[in-house]
């Protein structure tokens, strides 16, 4: 049964890539993939091969998803739920965790080939995750396995219990809500393009000397920058940097170490802490990009979840 395990294991990533579109998590996108190898185990004695082990393990997968989805709650970003608010307003009080999408590094997400990180990447962007919530959960179940993961209308039908024509179905009605929604586009994040590397460079340096004119030459005329689990957002670089040396003065200083998340350039972001050569974790910063410039700044502030999750330390000393 080790040996069973095993062809489980070798496609966590995968599953947990789904999960995580499909929830909005990726805490429940591992608690879910957990569930799935559990029931996997457990029935796998009446597995006859009828469908390959992948297709039979992405059934169970979406089972638990859509017991997991079957709250009204669902998750957004801070500018899906409010307009953008002036960057002198006092910060509201936080919304829990569950009300969020929230990143997923990327190691939890793509195996090592790099043609297919480069297809998922694009499924993953904090955008289209959020746009993707949007959907009743077997519709965006149906958009998934239809549009991302390329699944024949009758394993998706076979997936979920329905017919191949109300899959069709489905996924007609789920392309036109998210033709309506039209999710943000952003670049792919790609280290061999110098301009992108360069750009990502530049805020680095920009940050932690706390520039602001080198950090808003960097941005579009419309960037958003939000702070979940804030529901506060601000827009434009005169709103960035207002906040910046306002409310969010206590970043000044700060460190910033690369991580991966989302298919996006990212960040662990340490603040100077209450003694000299002490940084304590701040945010994962997610930056969104477009043509050359900075279109989203995202801050995750649940450090003590998501910094051990990206394999980062609980400090920073020099």
């Amino acid at each position: 049964m080790n040996d069973v395990y095993s062809s489980f294991e070798t496609h966590r990533r995968e599953l947990c890539a789904y999960a995580y579109r499909m929830l909005g998590s990726s805490f429940e996108a591992e608690d879910a993939v957990q569930e799935t190898f559990t029931r996997a185990w457990k029935s796998y004695e009446s597995f006859e091969g009828r469908s390959s082990l992948r297709s039979w393990l992405y059934k169970i997968t979406t089972n638990v998803c859509l017991d997991m989805l079957k709250g009204p709650q669902r998750r957004a970003r801070p500018m899906d739920l409010a307009p953008a608010s002036d960057a002198g307003t006092p910060l509201p009080a936080p919304e829990p965790d569950y009300v969020w999408v929230e990143p997923i590094p990327d190691a939890m997400a793509f195996g090592a080939d790099p043609a297919e990180a480069a297809e998922a990447k694009d499924s993953l962007r904090l955008a289209f995750v959020a746009a993707v919530q949007h959907l009743p959960a077997k519709q965006r179940a149906v958009m998934l396995m239809r549009e991302v993961l390329r699944f024949s209308a009758a394993e998706t039908a076979d997936a979920l219990h329905l017919s191949p024509a109300s899959v069709n179905s489905a996924l007609q009605r789920a392309k036109a809500t998210m033709e309506k929604l039209k999710p943000a586009e952003t670049d792919p994040y790609d280290e061999a393009d110098d301009q992108l590397k360069q750009l990502v460079e530049d805020y680095v340096k920009a940050f932690e000397s706390y520039n602001m004119e080198a950090l808003t030459s960097l941005c579009s005329k419309d960037i958003a920058f939000s702070m979940p689990p804030f529901p506060l957002w601000v827009q434009g670089p005169d709103a960035v940097v207002e906040f910046m040396l306002g409310t969010g003065s206590a970043c000044r200083d700060s460190k910033l170490f690369p991580v991966a998340a989302n298919g996006l350039p990212a960040f662990g972001h340490y603040k100077p802490g209450d003694e000299p050569g002490l940084w304590t974790p701040w945010s994962i910063t997610i930056l969104e990009t477009k043509d050359g410039q900075i279109t989203g700044l995202n801050y995750f502030l649940d450090t003590p979840r998501l910094f051990p999750q990206f394999g980062l330390p609980a400090m920073y000393r020099e």
